[in-house]
């Protein structure tokens, strides 16, 4: 095994079973087997090359969290696991830490192993942080002499020196997390294995956090799994989408990676709110050839314009109103503001029958490759209520040469003097 290769996974599947009674069953009789081994005909055969396993069959009521994965993470590298809720990547994770065992496959692991892969795992809730602080590096193989070393570090990263003495089971999630974090991080361990559990942390935690995985990785090897994909460009070098327990792309483009991991969900549905004063009656938004009415796809070129036709009638007696356009990234962060020139909403009246047709156009789209979903939003002219907000109007699929983890790309003119 190469030196920097810290964690290898070899053809590595995971089955489990829908039933309780039958999954009980199973474990008896599988316990049986291990003792007398050569009488089970489904263990998973290896006929002495790595790069052939045969894998166990399926019985009743079983199915496949994860099938045939392959990987290796070395030395000073970050491996993002992505995929939706129940895809396999918390599964996966416990694996790697022992937590379960594969049903065929192999996995090596080089060196100390620090994990967070659920919030109160190895947390005593009786005891004080402190004491806990003892049991957690202790369950990743240091010293006493090693931990009293780096008590104060750990104490001062977790920003919880005031609480240290109280039960952790008087913790907020937040806080355990940056309990658990502080630990695996400051004792700096071989192999660090993060589930989603930045998620509850706070936005200023979280960015220590980020920027202690990246110094983390200057020694060690890292799989991190999150459905933040700002988080994955961050911090990963390389990505593996999870799709139903197989791996739907592996590779070391974060940008195609993520970008197929957005694939896999469905539009978003669409949602009017407001006062109901106002309502879209009708949309249509055209790049180049391409068309898209409500609750349709516009297929857009990076750098292409986007016309938009938009009509809208107002209940009587309102006659004036504000409009702007919001477009939100699949984090359903707003990445853009589609605003008239004194940086507030349109201003339009309507006909005696209440309807206006209002047309616009977005120059040279520069946002990054991606999807992304309008929203039109309607306020009265002294923005004291909202008459109508349509979300996921319109979605758009933005293609551009390459993604980036930026909303917005720009290619302004460069020189340079020698």
């Amino acid at each position: 095994m190469d030196d920097d290769v810290l964690i290898r996974a070899e053809h590595v599947s995971k089955k489990f079973c829908r039933s309780l009674k039958r999954s009980l069953w199973y474990g008896a009789k599988g316990v049986t087997q291990s003792l007398i081994p050569w009488a089970n005909p489904d263990n998973a055969r290896h006929d002495g090359d790595s790069s052939s396993f045969a894998l166990p069959s399926l019985r009743t009521d079983e199915f496949w969290a994860l099938r045939d994965l392959s990987f290796e993470v070395r030395r000073g590298e970050c491996l993002g696991l992505i995929g939706h809720n129940g895809a396999g990547k918390s599964t996966l994770l416990k694996i790697l830490n022992g937590l379960n065992r594969p049903d065929a496959g192999r996995i090596t692991l080089r060196g100390r192993v620090g994990a967070l892969i659920e919030l109160s795992a190895g947390f005593n809730p009786i005891l004080s942080g402190r004491e806990n602080i003892y049991n957690q590096a202790a369950l990743l193989g240091f010293s006493q002499r090693e931990i009293d070393a780096k008590f104060d570090a750990i104490v001062d990263f977790s920003e919880l020196e005031e609480f240290l003495d109280m039960p952790v089971q008087n913790y907020s999630s937040g806080m355990r997390v940056k309990l658990g974090f502080a630990v695996s991080a400051q004792l700096e361990p071989d192999i660090l294995l993060v589930d989603e559990v930045l998620a509850v942390g706070d936005v200023g935690f979280r960015f220590k956090c980020l920027n202690k995985m990246a110094e983390i990785m200057k020694s060690s090897a890292v799989i991190f799994v999150s459905h933040s994909m700002p988080q994955i460009y961050r911090v990963c070098n390389e990505v593996m989408l999870l799709h139903k327990g197989v791996s739907d792309y592996q590779g070391r483009d974060i940008g195609t990676g993520i970008d197929r991991y957005y694939s896999h969900f469905k539009n978003e549905r669409q949602g009017v709110t407001g006062s109901g004063e106002a309502q879209v009656q009708y949309v249509e938004l055209r790049s180049g050839d391409q068309v898209a009415h409500s609750g349709e796809i516009l297929q857009v070129q990076y750098g292409d314009d986007i016309d938009i036709s938009i009509v809208i009638r107002l209940e009587q007696p309102i006659r004036k109103a504000k409009l702007q356009f919001v477009i939100w990234n699949m984090e359903l962060t707003p990445v853009m503001d589609v605003m008239d020139r004194n940086l507030s909403g349109f201003d339009f009246t309507t006909t005696e029958n209440g309807e206006v047709r209002i047309q616009t156009t977005l120059e040279n789209v520069n946002l990054s490759g991606g999807k992304y979903s309008v929203s039109a939003v309607i306020n009265d002219e002294d923005y004291e209520k909202v008459l109508c907000r349509h979300d996921a109007l319109v979605s758009l699929n933005v293609h551009t040469a390459s993604a980036s983890g930026a909303h917005v790309l720009l290619t302004p003119f460069w020189s340079a003097e020698i």
